[in-house]
């Protein structure tokens, strides 16, 4: 399980200053073979509860019991948003209370966004808090999900309204893993470092349009480098601004529209894809707010199109439901949505200073109606 002389993994600090938070992400082949190691200088002796999707164990369940200690339990979830909720999370903890786990147990995320947010959330509330370690087996988990610290679950009122901050004390990105991912599942994580780029990095975005066709490839490298860059742009956000008070919700964008298509959809569009047609959508709402000039939204699209993301909402859906599903976004103030408005490529409307600094806004009725319309609604 160990990497080979000739691994490199890239290393991606993190922190958050406020909080006295750090961590560090590894990012490459192999990366899973660190986690005996890690284990061992940070929390000897302790034991460790791994909370696994079951998809991640039928591809790996060898590579992870190899890495992890005798004795660990390993809690098997299935995969899907429609089970990132209140009742699993009573089922892992009664398991682990049942197995008497103390204060002195890692939990380990092992799978995709939607096991990764549940078992940061568990860990984050089991005995008042004990340590989390992340292990993301999917690429919109390793861009997006594993990095940050928001951990919830998804509610009949909306996603991720139910959950907490609780930041990792590691993350290891095993990017083997990904040769076995579907073509749909890997393109899911390209729609969330496309995003991130476009609203926080020109030369990133430069550099994903350069390497699309690696990317559409799944070559290794280009895939690493994307990984890497991605955790550097939202390690970044999250060390400005870790709980959401204003920076933070430039990571939102595409996701008013995005989230409202999900949940209109019952959850059977993928996140990825649903981001995707939201930045679609959300670049047309700033365009017809004189905020985004059309060369930057057609270069967004094309970047999209390259990784074979969907442009439009999946037929039979209708706006009313999507407007509806959208009521719920947590940018939301006295019901008013606020949109994240791209002024340019790796740049954000902002206002106010300090504290008060504000990166959400509210969009006129017509730009919104121009928005949903650009995507078929």
């Amino acid at each position: 399980m160990n990497p080979g002389p000739a691994s490199v993994l890239a290393r991606v600090p993190l922190s958050a200053p406020p909080r006295r938070w750090s961590a560090e992400a590894l990012v490459g082949p192999g990366a899973l073979g660190r986690l005996p190691g890690l284990l061992r200088n940070r929390f000897p002796d302790f034991r460790v509860a791994a909370v696994a999707d079951a998809g991640a164990l039928r591809r790996h369940a060898g590579r992870l019991e190899a890495a992890l200690p005798p004795g660990s339990l390993i809690l098997e979830r299935p995969c899907g948003e429609e089970h990132k909720t209140r009742a699993e999370k009573v089922r892992v903890e009664d398991e682990m209370l049942r197995r008497r786990l103390g204060r002195d147990t890692v939990i380990l995320g092992f799978g995709g966004g939607v096991v990764t947010d549940l078992a940061g959330f568990v860990a984050a509330t089991y005995l008042r808090g004990v340590p989390y370690v992340s292990v993301p087996t999917t690429l919109l988990g390793a861009v997006d999900a594993s990095v940050g610290g928001k951990t919830g679950v998804n509610t009949r009122w909306g996603k991720n309204l139910i959950g907490a901050y609780h930041q990792p004390a590691a993350i290891l990105v095993d990017t083997e893993v990904f040769g076995t991912l579907p073509d749909a599942e890997f393109r899911n994580g390209l729609a969330e470092a496309f995003k991130m780029a476009a609203t926080s990095d020109a030369e990133a975005f430069a550099a994903f349009e350069r390497e699309a066709g690696a990317l559409r490839r799944r070559e290794p490298a280009a895939t690493a480098r994307l990984i890497t860059t991605s955790i550097r742009i939202k390690g970044a956000v999250v060390g400005a601004d870790e709980l959401e008070g204003g920076l933070r919700e430039v990571l939102n964008f595409g996701h008013t529209v995005g989230h409202g298509l999900e949940r209109a959809s019952d959850y059977r569009l993928a996140h990825g894809a649903a981001v995707a047609v939201g930045v679609v959508s959300e670049c047309r709402i700033a365009r017809s707010e004189g905020a985004l000039r059309a060369r930057d939204e057609a270069r967004v699209t094309a970047l999209l199109a390259s990784a074979g993301l969907p442009s439009r909402a999946p037929a039979g859906m209708r706006r009313r439901d999507v407007r509806k599903a959208m009521g719920s976004d947590k940018k939301a103030r006295r019901g008013e949505l606020r949109f994240v408005v791209l002024e340019g490529i790796g740049r954000v409307r902002a206002a106010g200073d300090g504290s008060g600094r504000r990166f959400a806004f509210p969009v006129s009725e017509s730009s919104l109606d121009a928005g949903l319309s650009r995507i078929g609604l």
